[in-house]
Formats: C-alpha cells, structure tokens, sequence
C-alpha cells in the first residue's frame, strides 16, 4: 500500500484518546513512507493527524469541496491540496487515489463515508481492504451493529470479516496488508437468501 485514505473527525472527540490515535497513525505512516488521503481540513481529528504526516516528513494529499475551503477550514501547508466541488467529487476521488481505507474516531460523514467504501467493496467495485482503527473501543458499538445485520441476513458473511480492526495502528495496518478481498457475488447472494 502507497497511499490510505483516512475517515476521522473534524472535531478532536471528547477523549484524549482519539487525538493520542491519531498522532500514533500519523507518526506510523510517515515512517513507513505510506502517503495520506485525507479530506484536506485544519481541524479536529483530521488537521491533528495531516500535520504529524507532515510533521514526520511524510506527503499528505488534501481533497476538500469548495464550500469548505472557502471557509478557511483548509490546511494550506499539504503537500498536495485539491478542491473539488461536491461532496460526491471528494469521496471519489479519495477512493481513487487510495490503496485502503482507514476510520479514526469520528462523527456521521465519518461513518457515511466508511460505510460507503465498505458497499463498494461488498459489490466489487474495488478490493481495497477497509479498516477501523478501533481507539479507546469507539467503534464497538458498530462492530456489534454489522454483526447483527449479517445474523439477520442482510450482509454476507464475507462482507462482515472484511472489516478489518484493531486498536493499534501498526496492527490495523498488518492486517491491511495481508488483506485479499474475496470475490463478490451480492446478486447471486441475495437470490439464495430470497429464497431460502
């Protein structure tokens, strides 16, 4: 992996734990020379972990709409900053720049945008390993969620195992790496499902 794409916070969160995450994350990509795409912001989880990239001499690409960088919220010192004009255009082009995914603490875009990568995986358009860095069991609540929508039918098994998690960072990573994504047949599988 070259480039991780990472979902996290505009807001700190109200642990020090989530900000400790994401300098340790930070701090680990810049020393493994693995770029950051990220959404571009100054602020929050987000600003705190482009900067210890940086900070490290790592790169770090910033992809943020207009209606926020006009808000002054960009971080202007990144190596690489694009702005689009939607929404849609920067979670786009995130996943296309990216060779994984990784979710910090974070709020509702967080997870939409997380969620979103894992869909894609699910349909198989794309194989690129999704992970949540699980810091101070944040996402435990979410893990128990995906459990029980596979153990009420509506996601494949597959699709559940290929969240990847740890509270780590180097693990989470480890994992990553190791990642193969299995080959998706949603359609064949919602037909058996229809019909059993």
């Amino acid at each position: 992996m070259k480039r991780i794409c990472v979902f996290c916070g505009s807001s700190p969160g109200a642990r020090p734990a989530y900000a400790g995450a994401a300098r340790e994350l930070g701090r680990l990509l810049a020393a493994t020379g693995i770029d950051l795409v990220y959404g571009g912001a100054s602020v929050g989880l987000m600003g705190i972990l482009a900067r210890t990239v940086l900070d490290g001499g790592g790169r770090v690409t910033g992809v943020i709409p207009r209606m926020l960088e006009e808000k002054e919220i960009a971080l202007t010192r990144l190596s690489d900053l694009r702005v689009v004009e939607s929404m849609h255009e920067r979670k786009a082009l995130m996943a296309e720049l990216s060779d994984g995914f990784i979710a910090l603490p974070g709020g509702i875009g967080t997870i939409e945008e997380f969620v979103e990568v894992l869909t894609w995986l699910q349909l198989g358009i794309h194989g690129k390993p999704c992970g949540l860095l699980n810091s101070d069991g944040y996402y435990d609540r979410l893990l128990d969620f995906f459990d029980h929508m596979a153990a009420e039918g509506f996601i494949r098994p597959e699709c559940r195992e290929a969240v990847l998690v740890d509270r780590d960072p180097a693990a989470l990573l480890k994992k990553m790496s190791l990642y193969r994504a299995p080959v998706p047949d949603k359609v064949e599988w919602a037909l058996k499902m229809d019909n059993a």
